[in-house]
């Protein structure tokens, strides 16, 4: 943690926000990829098509060419993935940060600096389905400077904010296919409360879904006592 300041994000940090926020989310669409070929759906698919092309063409050359065609549309899902979620979100809460964050006395947004240089961010919100907790977001560290504790400190920032404003516990959310997140926050002490299935067809048809953690402060006070 040399050198690492984390302090309440300002307008000037807008553009690096958004930088590391799209990243960090394109680094997910390989483990999305895989995500998707794992999937008994895409397995068939592939299989049946390999099979079937086989038999009727009696050429490996058909069907190889075929399945490849199936892989490039496979990835070009996950493309679309964490493209449109990318796209949502810097029209939305990313588009004015200061607004939808630091207007409200129970939401924040920090940044990680390190010489000068914006190299980690996270929010919280007021949750609007769980009123006694406050809502993780944004969680994000440049690959360039993770294994230096920073997302820890970040996670304890808004851990002590909720705490200062009250409220009993945080919640977050991420996806199936973001391990390390999952890893980091298990290890921070977030617990898995439930995992559920994205409604819209794409998400639906991939079975991409998504998990919510909760870290009870008392338990946490309890620990530390």
């Amino acid at each position: 943690m040399a050198n690492i300041q984390i302090r309440k994000y300002q307008d000037d940090d807008a553009e690096s926000v958004k930088e590391i926020f799209t990243m960090g989310m394109n680094e997910h669409i390989p483990s999305t990829f895989m995500h998707i070929l794992k999937q008994p759906l895409t397995q068939m698919v592939l299989m049946c098509t390999f099979c079937a092309l086989l038999t009727s063409s009696m050429s490996l050359l058909l069907p190889i060419l075929a399945v490849t065609l199936l892989l490039a549309g496979v990835r070009h899902i996950a493309v679309f993935l964490f493209t449109k979620y990318i796209e949502e979100s810097l029209k939305n809460d990313l588009s004015n940060i200061s607004e939808t964050y630091l207007t409200k006395k129970d939401s924040c947004f920090w940044v990680a600096e390190s010489d000068g240089l914006v190299v980690g961010t996270v929010a919280c919100l007021h949750s609007e389905n769980a009123p006694e907790c406050l809502e993780l977001k944004r969680m994000s560290v440049r690959h360039s400077h993770r294994g230096r504790g920073i997302a820890k400190a970040l996670c304890r920032t808004v851990a002590h904010f909720t705490r200062d404003r009250g409220y009993a516990a945080v919640i977050l959310q991420t996806s199936v296919v973001q391990i390390d997140a999952q890893k980091l926050y298990e290890h921070m002490g977030y617990k898995k409360i439930r995992q559920f299935l994205i409604p819209e067809f794409f998400y639906k048809i991939v079975n991409f879904t998504i998990i919510e953690y909760k870290l009870d402060l008392q338990q946490v006070d309890n620990k530390e006592d």
